[in-house]
């Protein structure tokens, strides 16, 4: 029997009952669609976690404290973040930026807008951070030193509160206090889960202290290093000084029981990668096991229809088929099915890649692509070996009795 003979068949056989095969080919559908997606969920959420880090520049350092509960001897405070600059023991930092952060609610004209990222900072953020002004001017050092009450809002602000208006120079009240928008920044692209990187608002560190946060301890410092070749020294150089600030004892120096911790970009987009990796890793698991549904749904539908065409192996037996002829058979319609049916999940998957779900935006993986398939037609060939084996071990005059 030839090859196109045992096609020829397998698609007789699926398409005699057309509603029967249509749902088993939808199971593998889903099953092999929400591989391909759900990996590419999680590929693409570590890939705007990458952006996101290198949007940071690879030369800056975040320094953030470990110590809970904000004692005064290891809670980091804009002094210590001040004495970071010091040309003799850290002649490799560029700029020091201390950052308060806290939520709070923006106020324009009646309209209030929820901000989770309200920032008080220094005007070297701005560059170290990677975060330009679009419209507008940043806030000066001036500013700084008097406290002035001026913001800087981000797109998502602005469009929430200022719906075809312009910002600069109106007053808004974040949480009972007056503040002067003086700029809007650059939209960003990236985003992660549900936090939108244009939700934030960019105020003077004295400023928001006084109006917000109190004058306890920093959130974070960012310290850009000079030159990218120089990181490493930078972080040896800060990390010299936080042990003279807050008390390190040299036998404790360096390890987890430090009462800060020191992270350049390249770290962040390890520990980020590794944390995505294992969320990818467990969504394409949770896919994977309604791949295995589709696959007993195989099973199923093709025991089914060796039942149906018992006559019709029984017939073909006592012809002189051989055994390896229905065997084939079998399991050239199982097989079809599964590849047809994940055919049609990977054209789902890439026809929902073009939307972003839960704010991130998929990034189908390739290899995904030819794994979900293979294992498709893999399913087909496992699954469907069962009721091929039954078909092709019929004995013709049990088969031919059959009713």
């Amino acid at each position: 029997m030839s090859f196109l003979e045992i096609l020829r068949f397998a698609v007789r056989g699926v398409t005699a009952n057309k509603l029967r095969s249509a749902l088993t080919m939808l199971g593998v559908l889903i099953g092999v669609g929400a591989v391909i997606l759900l990996v590419a969920v999680g590929n693409g959420s570590a890939q705007q976690i990458a952006d996101r880090i290198a949007a940071l520049g690879t030369n800056t350092l975040t320094v953030q404290s470990t110590s809970r509960g904000g004692s005064s001897n290891t809670a980091i405070t804009v002094q210590t973040a001040e004495a970071l600059q010091d040309p003799v023991l850290a002649p490799d930092v560029k700029s020091v930026s201390p950052v308060v952060s806290t939520s709070a609610t923006i106020t324009y004209q009646g309209t209030d807008h929820s901000v989770q990222q309200f920032v008080g900072t220094y005007p070297s953020y701005f560059t170290a951070s990677n975060t330009p002004v679009g419209t507008g001017a940043a806030f000066t050092g001036d500013d700084l030193a008097q406290g002035r009450r001026v913001v800087l809002i981000g797109t998502t602000v602005a469009e929430e509160l200022f719906a075809g208006t312009d910002p600069i120079g109106q007053q808004v009240t974040v949480s009972g206090a007056l503040f002067t928008v003086v700029g809007v920044l650059d939209e960003k692209s990236a985003t992660s889960g549900f936090q939108d990187a244009n939700d934030v608002a960019v105020a003077p560190l004295t400023a928001v202290q006084q109006a917000l946060t109190g004058y306890g301890a920093v959130s974070s410092v960012i310290v850009e290093a000079a030159s990218t070749d120089k990181v490493d020294d930078v972080q040896a150089q800060i990390a010299t000084i936080l042990d003279q600030r807050l008390k390190v004892s040299a036998t404790s120096g360096g390890n987890s029981s430090t009462p800060y911790r020191i992270q350049n970009a390249s770290q962040l987009l390890e520990t980020q990668t590794e944390t995505a990796n294992t969320f990818t890793v467990l969504l394409g698991a949770v896919a994977g096991i309604s791949l295995l549904v589709g696959g007993i749904g195989i099973t199923n539908i093709m025991l089914v229809t060796v039942t149906e065409r018992t006559r019709e192996i029984g017939i073909r037996k006592a012809l002189g088929a051989p055994r390896r002829a229905i065997l084939t058979q079998f399991l050239a319609e199982a097989t079809m099915l599964s590849l047809i049916g994940g055919g049609l999940g990977v054209a789902a998957a890439l026809i929902g890649s073009q939307f972003s779900i839960v704010g991130i935006k998929p990034v189908i993986v390739p290899s995904s692509i030819a794994l979900a398939l293979g294992v498709s037609v893999a399913i087909g060939l496992f699954f469907g070996s069962v009721p091929a084996s039954r078909a092709a071990g019929l004995r013709p005059i049990d088969a031919l009795r059959y009713e």
